[in-house]
Formats: structure tokens, C-alpha cells, sequence
């Protein structure tokens, strides 16, 4: 994502993957990835995703997120059997208990179901 600043010094976001509304929210669940066993209790959760784009997604949970986590997220798309699975997100930003997600590793299937997820709904999300 990419921020251009204006005269009016208002900020344009530009997104260069379209983020999607999903039609209905889904769920997805989240595990912190891999830490050494010093650092901190590993988190894990449920979340419910409201947007989605081939490069992230916008989460809730009442999982502990902050900027910079990295975690692994089986996204439940509607209709399909198995879970979509991202190897590895960065969390972006955080507020309250809702999130934004990069998605940093893909499998070329799970790419690929993505993609096919994203083309047969097209609602943009503002």
C-alpha cells in the first residue's frame, strides 16, 4: 500500500491489489509463527475476515495482535471444503481488535484458490 500526500495534505490510498468486501464475513484462524521458546507464549486465535485481496486481508479477533507479528492463517472461504492456507502474514497495523493483514507467503495453489475466490465476488471495499 502507498500513500501519496495532497495539496490538502490528505492522503490517497493506493492499493496495488483491490481489496474485496466479502459478501458474508468468514473465519480464519491464526497462530503466531515459530518464536525461540524464550520469548513470549505462543498466541493463537479465531478471527473473522471482512475484506480480502491477493496480498492481505482485514481481520477482528480477540487474539492479542501487534504490529509487526508475524503469523500463520488458515482463511475458511465460503463454499470450499478446506481451509486456504498463508504460510506467513505481517501484521501492518492494529486497532482495537481488528487488523491488517500482508500476506508475505502463498503457495501458487493457495494463490491460485484465491484468486478464483476474489474473481467470482467483486465488491470492492472503500
Amino acid at each position: 500500500m502507498k500513500s501519496a500526500t495532497m495539496p490538502n495534505e490528505l492522503f490517497l490510498d493506493i492499493r496495488e491489489h483491490t481489496r474485496m468486501r466479502v459478501p458474508v464475513p468468514f473465519s480464519c484462524a491464526l497462530a503466531e509463527k515459530a518464536r525461540p521458546r524464550w520469548f513470549a507464549k505462543k498466541r493463537a486465535g479465531l478471527g473473522v475476515v471482512y475484506d480480502v485481496s491477493l496480498k492481505g486481508a482485514r481481520v477482528t479477533t480477540e487474539a492479542p495482535m501487534n504490529p509487526g507479528d508475524q503469523v500463520t492463517v488458515l482463511l475458511r472461504l465460503p463454499k470450499q471444503v478446506a481451509p486456504l492456507a498463508v504460510e506467513r502474514a505481517t501484521v501492518r497495523w492494529a486497532k482495537d481488535q481488528t487488523f491488517g493483514l500482508e500476506f508475505m507467503h502463498l503457495t501458487s495453489t493457495a494463490a491460485t484458490r484465491l484468486k478464483r475466490f476474489l474473481s467470482l465476488h467483486d465488491h470492492p471495499a472503500m
